[in-house]
């Protein structure tokens, strides 16, 4: 989208001038974070978690580099080499809780934008390639976590690493091959620890090049906003700097006290005791869970207890547990309604709400002992999770009564806050929105 009213960057130092003639970094810098990238007057600090999930990104980069450097992919030593990290390299138990509750606090951060995008309909015309890169980055983000899972080689990383990939060998004809081209072998060890840490090394540059784009891309027809409406001239915007930077600093103050009362305070709440016990191929857990953040798709992987039709119940939970992630990308063409938030849309907000739950309850059922009674409650919340996005989401596009949208963003704001006329509202537009 093009913004006529945008200021455009000029440098007034001969230094400046020089370098943005040859290389318009500078000036790319203030389109895209300055006051030359105005944003709505009314985005919400829900808008404050995409900047958080790129902090917590390059936490997990920079923590990374250092474990690698005394990391070792192999079998016999990779267990002693994280108690290495722990116990005699300097500050390494900081690096290494920092980076394992970054992951958490990572995937929270995105699962929390991700609802975002899903209440204000983020995923609409004309946004839909955001969307779509964003989902790519959370399929690669997942790819990650759970191959770093696997790297401190205790209990739950090697029979995870076993049951996970084992999944893959229900595909006919070409899922053994799979899995042993993933392994490196028949079961995991050497070359499985030595292409999963390749691989978790690498993809978190690759997930930067993708949130490169997936910026990009937002830039061009410019933020969704709480409305839903689309700007309709200067009155309806602010520069984003300083503005929104003050906004997302705020953001970022409290995002990082809650990371260090993680890393400092609780570091191993978030995992799982058994894995501060070396892999012992010969040794099966009691239970065996991934991390919490992929419990809701082991649920629906466990869903699967019985063959139908020709198809085997193991292929059946790996199809469901993939398709559960790829609906995601048909998001945008399943909800028709020409409206996108939910403020608007009653009906379609109190599914929302069911959906979330549903959500917390496929959780609960994959950390939960496999009884009969858990089984059942994950298989009728698996079920609803499909019928929202394939069934209900559609009726609900075709049939609801959304209310009166406002005619534009600082017709809303106005009316929120009970202000006078547009022309004396713009100077205090320069707050950030509530």
């Amino acid at each position: 989208m093009s913004f006529p009213w945008a200021k455009h960057y000029e440098p007034k130092a001969p230094l400046m001038k020089w370098v943005d003639e040859r290389l318009p970094l500078p000036r790319f810098v203030y389109n895209a974070v300055g006051a030359g990238y105005p944003v709505p007057r009314n985005l919400n600090y829900f808008w404050n978690f995409g900047v958080l999930a790129g902090v917590a990104l390059m936490c997990q980069i920079v923590t990374g580099i250092v474990l690698a450097m005394h990391y070792a992919a192999n079998g016999a030593i990779a267990f002693d080499s994280v108690e290495h990290i722990m116990r005699d390299v300097n500050f390494g138990w900081l690096i290494r809780y920092a980076h394992a509750n970054g992951a958490s606090m990572f995937l929270l951060v995105v699962y929390i934008h991700i609802g975002r995008g899903l209440y204000y309909g983020s995923y609409k015309a004309p946004r839909e390639m955001i969307w779509l890169l964003g989902v790519v980055i959370f399929l690669l983000m997942m790819a990650t976590a759970f191959m770093g899972y696997v790297l401190p080689w205790g209990q739950m990383s090697f029979w995870g690493a076993q049951v996970i990939t084992g999944f893959f060998s229900a595909i006919p004809l070409v899922g053994e091959p799979i899995r042993v081209w993933l392994l490196g072998g028949y079961a995991p060890d050497d070359a499985a620890l030595n292409r999963f840490f390749s691989l978790h090394y690498l993809l978190p540059f690759v997930t930067l090049g993708v949130i490169i784009l997936h910026v990009w891309a937002l830039h061009i027809p410019g933020s969704n906003n709480p409305t839903g409406v689309e700007v309709k001239g200067e009155q309806d915007t602010v520069p984003f700097h300083p503005y929104y930077t003050a906004k997302d600093g705020f953001g970022i103050g409290v995002f990082m006290l809650i990371y260090c009362a993680f890393i400092f305070f609780m570091p191993n709440a978030l995992g799982h005791p058994d894995n501060y016990i070396p892999a012992n191929p010969l040794s099966t857990p009691a239970h065996i869970v991934p991390e919490w953040y992929f419990l809701p798709f082991y649920a629906i992987l466990k869903s699967f207890t019985f063959n139908f039709l020709w198809i085997d119940a193991k292929l059946w939970g790996v199809l469901a547990m993939f398709g559960s992630i790829l609906l995601l990308f048909f998001l945008p063409w399943l909800d028709t309604s020409p409206v996108r938030s939910a403020n608007y849309r009653p009906t379609y907000r109190i599914f929302l709400i069911v959906l979330l739950i549903d959500v917390l309850v496929l959780g609960y059922v994959g950390g939960a002992e496999p009884t009969a009674r858990n089984v059942i409650i994950g298989q009728i919340a698996s079920i609803y999770y499909f019928a929202h996005f394939l069934i209900i989401l559609p009726i609900v596009a075709a049939t609801e009564r959304p209310r009166p949208l406002p005619n534009s963003i600082t017709e809303a704001v106005l009316g929120k806050h009970g202000g006078g006329h547009a022309s004396g509202a713009i100077a205090g537009s320069a707050l950030p929105a509530e």
